[in-house]
């Protein structure tokens, strides 16, 4: 008893004589949710104007520093939705998924960008990013289950991305293309109506471009 009495009685007096702080590794900002701060460096990152938050982002992305890159553009894109920075945050957002391998996530963050910010510079890369990343499902690529457990491939999930790429730009340079692949989906899908649904929009609405219309037409009939 009197062992155990010491025993207390030192370790009270370590905690009052060194006191220690936790590294909080994980911070919840309303708005932000959570992100890792490692021992620290908490807020180090965050800046008071959207201008300079952006630089961190787009340094940090530079860098390959793509977790640090991804909650900075977060925090323009959440902070500061209407500055003029948004736009280019947000596009960083979706890279940094793309390039720490949720293509699925950066599609949707890509979307964002387009529905939101239509007159964006970049904007036909960002349809080819979302085409690129449509092209990997189709070749069989899983979708997650809530984003991060490898599922199961899905023709329909990779009809409904061509779809949206054909719907954001109706004419642009890989459209033609992403509306062949609607049928092609439909195809590994086994849903032959839709599939030749998709190459008779193909072969109408691409009528002045002979390759693609002549493509449509003959997987149409075949």
């Amino acid at each position: 008893m009197y062992r155990w009495s010491v025993r207390a009685l030192l370790i009270t007096f370590l905690v009052v004589a060194f006191p220690f702080q936790s590294p909080a590794p994980l911070i919840y900002r309303p708005g932000e949710g959570w992100t890792y701060e490692p021992a620290g460096g908490e807020g180090k990152w965050q800046q008071p104007r959207a201008k300079d938050q952006l630089e961190v982002a787009q340094a940090a992305f530079d860098k390959n520093a793509y977790g640090l890159a991804l909650k900075a553009a977060r925090r323009v894109v959440n902070i500061w939705p209407l500055s003029d920075y948004a736009p280019q945050a947000q596009y960083l957002v979706g890279r940094c998924l793309e390039a720490t391998g949720h293509q699925e996530k950066a599609f949707t963050e890509y979307q964002k960008v387009i529905e939101k910010h239509p007159k964006i510079t970049n904007y036909q890369e960002i349809l080819q990013r979302q085409y690129g990343i449509a092209n990997q499902y189709l070749a069989g690529k899983w979708f997650k289950l809530w984003g991060y457990i490898p599922f199961f491939p899905s023709m329909e999930r990779t009809a409904g991305m061509y779809s949206r790429i054909v719907k954001n730009g109706p004419y642009s340079e890989v459209a033609p293309q992403a509306q062949l692949k609607i049928g092609t989906a439909r195809e590994k899908q086994a849903n032959y109506s839709l599939a030749v649904k998709a190459y008779e929009t193909a072969a109408d609405r691409y009528h002045d471009r002979p390759q693609i219309a002549s493509e449509a037409l003959y997987r149409a009939n075949r």
